[in-house]
């Protein structure tokens, strides 16, 4: 499912060390983002060269790790180094790994061929690289005492992308889970039974979706509501 979470947006509190910890999660979201780049680069330049079929070579084992560092933002919210809603950053996060690890990994010959998988990687990394550019350059210029904190236009941008990119992550996420599920020799080559729990998981989406999708138009509203309210107040 999409990430749209704040789990790496703001520090959780204040006081003496709170400068590590606005540099850890500085370098931490500046790291992600050049990487979720990467990905993006070699998707898009591997699909528009060689065509869909060569994406999984381009970055099929690259992505998998680099979704697999998304774990810590789990770790933050229930350390209390950011504050985030621990279920919708957990739901995100799993929603992420059971694609990347359970079902792409082990069933490649269903997945990996299909243009599902590179409409859902595009997705993936376009958000993810205005995401935590923007957590970054949140940090970094709150940091040095730089206000606004973020450009108007970033800000907008960050919170409208998923009105798009939403949607044709969770329908490339969908695609996949039931190409593994219903292709001859994928999940009922484990076990007969097996193609049921990727039917189960389809069935979680339902809810999952609409869950994930009304949080990030709150997250919305809230937001430019006050970018609105503060471009008053500065007329």
């Amino acid at each position: 499912m999409a990430k749209d979470t704040a789990s790496s947006g703001k520090a959780a509190s204040s006081g003496s060390g709170s400068s590590a910890k606005n540099f850890y999660l500085t370098a931490y979201n500046f790291a992600s983002a050049i990487l979720w780049l990467t990905v993006l680069g070699r998707t898009a330049g591997a699909a528009y060269l060689r065509g869909p079929e060569f994406v999984p070579i381009a970055v099929g084992q690259f992505v998998r790790y680099t979704q697999t560092i998304a774990l810590l933002e789990v770790v933050h919210s229930v350390l209390g180094v950011v504050r985030a809603p621990f279920f919708t950053t957990a739901m995100q996060v799993a929603s992420r790994l059971l694609l990347v690890w359970g079902v792409v990994y082990p069933f490649p010959n269903a997945t990996t061929s299909s243009v599902f998988f590179t409409s859902m990687l595009l997705a993936w990394s376009l958000t993810e690289v205005i995401r935590y550019f923007y957590f970054a350059l949140s940090l970094a210029r709150s940091n040095a005492g730089r206000t606004p904190a973020v450009p108007d236009w970033f800000t907008i941008l960050r919170y409208s992308t998923f009105l798009v990119l939403y949607p044709i992550g969770i329908s490339s996420e969908v695609r996949l889970v039931y190409l593994a599920a219903v292709t001859p020799g994928a999940a009922d080559s484990i076990h007969p039974l097996y193609p049921y729990v990727f039917y189960a998981i389809l069935a979680i989406y339902v809810p999952g979706s609409y869950i994930l999708y009304t949080h990030m138009l709150a997250q919305r509203r809230k937001v430019l509501r006050k970018l609105k309210a503060d471009s008053a107040k500065a007329q």
